[in-house]
């Protein structure tokens, strides 16, 4: 029973949460607040809805500080909110651009990540005390980090249901920049002064604030529905359309649950929330960056998903949202099948090369006093463990279930080594298994690792961390006619003049234009950017693309010789010859040959 009357809205909110059972009596739950009419919406529903869930509130806020004066009214609105309403109030900030530019990712991307960094910090504190509370126009922020957030291993990074919630290394935020506001104090008078300050007091005076269980964002049923619409437009499997989760665990690596981000706003629409602000006379803050077309949400908001709702159904935003819950329950059944898979069908073998060196670094060494190689890869090994195990699967059993078994064992052994697969790996990787290819055979695989083809089993090979001498690169002269040594290879690369009465003992995809070469020819190993264009194709491709289509490995990619004229490359080795310098009926031909030195 409501011990007060509520606005429909929050009935309909109060619906969702009870259904999805998001929140329990106790919780301390902080309400993640921009000043946007969703996050606002949000809070002042919580706030009809805590009486009756038996909550406790507070009020969160990251400035991404991208539009200057305009990032900064936000906090101060936001702020405002929590004094006029009785709630602590924990902020923090960040350098957006600057950690989108390090790490190569967008602003959206960038803003998302560090915010979550936010969020995780939270849900990790213990209790902020008064007395460590600051002033955020006291408290500088470090030039190069984000207020507060600190690099940290990966090992601590935050995992969901969604996916890591955060690129690159994670981070955690210090408490103790963390500005921490108290909208309230024990006489029942507002806890800040005319100036907005933080409280501040002696250690022994502090109470502990804060403490978070859930945090609560506003993501509504337009945000899910675009998700939804922009991931099928760039290419999803059934994960990605899942979209937003409702609930989402944020939890360590070691699978430490230290709190979940609920959003129980995925099944209202956005223009109900602004109505319901209206009505209740709560304003809100404009984000500038919204009208921006530059992002590709806002241009699907506002294009797009318009366009649709028009020309062809006006609820697609509604069934959209349908399509992503039922993904996520069929995610959910997969990931539980695949689980089991993964313990009996797969099997995980330490190579021989990490047991040795572990056999090496486990004996007591009194003499040396510097690093070996052995503790020097045991070093590499401690830092990159799911690169240390090779995983083997029954080609017949492989073989014989549906395709989209087949598809998901794959990617879920990627994801277990953490080797990127994306859609075309899968497949080549299944094409290849399925052929008849010989035992030993072997197809290179993003970050080094390999697919090994044998009679009983395909089997994943994770990449040799020993050190190597690094190859260096080499140039020579090549004569024509005459021969040339390359050490480097262990080969001979052979020219020979052919005349024309002579070219059709021989191969013409061998056969370059003796008069198309001018000036001399030179080997050596191909380089970053270099192009080529073999006759019988379109156009020049890169030469890292061709050597990867014809599943050349890493390591012999490098020393990959090619006979250059000047700019162009004419001769790759494994290649008919370049299409502009083919030999034609009556020219005079060059003929370059790769053989070994035990051949002369």
């Amino acid at each position: 029973m409501y011990h007060v009357v509520v606005h429909p809205l929050a009935q309909r909110v109060l619906v969702q949460i009870r259904r999805r059972e998001a929140l329990s009596a106790g919780d301390r739950v902080g309400i993640a607040v921009s000043g946007g009419i969703d996050s606002v919406a949000l809070l002042r529903l919580l706030l009809e809805l805590r009486g009756e869930l038996g909550i406790v509130l507070s009020l969160l806020h990251f400035n991404h500080k991208l539009r200057g004066a305009e990032s900064d009214g936000d906090a101060e609105f936001v702020a405002n909110l929590a004094r006029e309403h009785g709630l602590d109030f924990l902020c923090d900030n960040g350098d957006v651009a600057g950690h989108a530019s390090r790490e190569g990712v967008s602003l959206e991307a960038a803003a998302r990540e560090l915010r979550y960094v936010f969020f995780r910090h939270l849900l990790n504190l213990e209790g902020v005390s008064g007395a460590n509370a600051q002033d955020p126009d006291r408290a500088a922020a470090p030039k190069d980090e984000p207020q507060g957030l600190e690099s940290k291993p990966s090992s601590d990074s935050v995992h969901g249901r969604e996916g890591p919630l955060f690129h690159g290394a994670s981070g955690h935020i210090d408490s103790s920049h963390t500005d921490v506001r108290d909208g309230h104090s024990d006489d029942g008078d507002s806890g800040h002064t005319a100036s907005g300050q933080a409280l501040s007091g002696s250690a022994g005076e502090a109470r502990i604030l804060c403490k978070i269980d859930k945090i609560v964002t506003g993501h509504t049923l337009d945000d899910q529905a675009e998700t939804v619409l922009m991931r099928m437009i760039r290419g999803s499997g059934l994960r990605g359309i899942g979209g937003i989760h409702p609930r989402l665990a944020v939890e360590e690596e070691d699978g430490e649950v230290r709190g979940e981000i609920i959003r129980p706003l995925l099944d209202t629409r956005r223009r109900d929330l602004e109505q319901y602000l209206k009505e209740i006379g709560q304003d809100w803050r404009e984000d500038s960056t919204n009208a921006d077309p530059a992002f590709t949400r806002n241009r699907v908001r506002s294009l797009l998903v318009p366009l649709i709702e028009k020309e062809f159904n006006p609820a697609v935003a509604e069934n959209l949202a349908e399509l992503s819950e039922i993904a996520r329950g069929e995610e959910e059944y997969w990931e539980n099948e695949v689980a089991g898979w993964m313990g009996t069908a797969v099997h995980w073998v330490e190579p021989e090369w990490a047991k040795r060196a572990a056999e090496k670094t486990g004996l007591v060494q009194i003499s040396s006093a510097a690093p070996s190689a052995e503790t020097d890869l045991q070093a590499k090994i401690d830092r990159a463990r799911w690169l240390v195990a090779n995983a083997s699967v029954s080609r017949p059993w492989l073989l014989s279930e549906p395709i989209g078994v087949q598809r998901r064992v794959v990617k879920a052994i990627g994801e277990h080594a953490g080797i990127p697969l994306e859609f075309k790996h899968v497949e080549e990787i299944l094409r290849f298994a399925a052929e008849d290819a010989g035992a030993g055979r072997e197809l290179s695989l993003p970050l080094g690792w390999k697919l090994r083809w044998c009679h009983a089993e395909v089997e994943f090979v994770t990449p040799d961390l020993r050190s190597k001498p690094e190859p260096k690169d080499y140039e020579y002269d090549l004569p024509v006619p005459g021969r040339l040594v390359i050490a480097e290879l262990s080969t001979a690369i052979e020219t020979a003049r052919i005349p024309a009465a002579a070219r059709s003992a021989y191969n013409p995809d061998e056969l370059l234009s003796a008069d198309s070469l001018r000036g001399r020819l030179t080997v050596r190993n191909w380089r970053s950017g270099d192009r080529f264009w073999p006759i019988h194709t379109k156009s020049p491709k890169k030469i890292k693309e061709l050597l990867q289509e014809r599943h050349v490995s890493q390591e012999e990619r490098f020393l990959w010789p090619v006979v250059s004229n000047g700019e162009d490359i004419v001769w790759l080795r494994g290649f008919p010859v370049h299409a502009k310098y083919r030999a034609e009926p009556g020219d005079e031909a060059v003929r370059i040959t790769e053989i070994g030195t035990d051949e002369s």
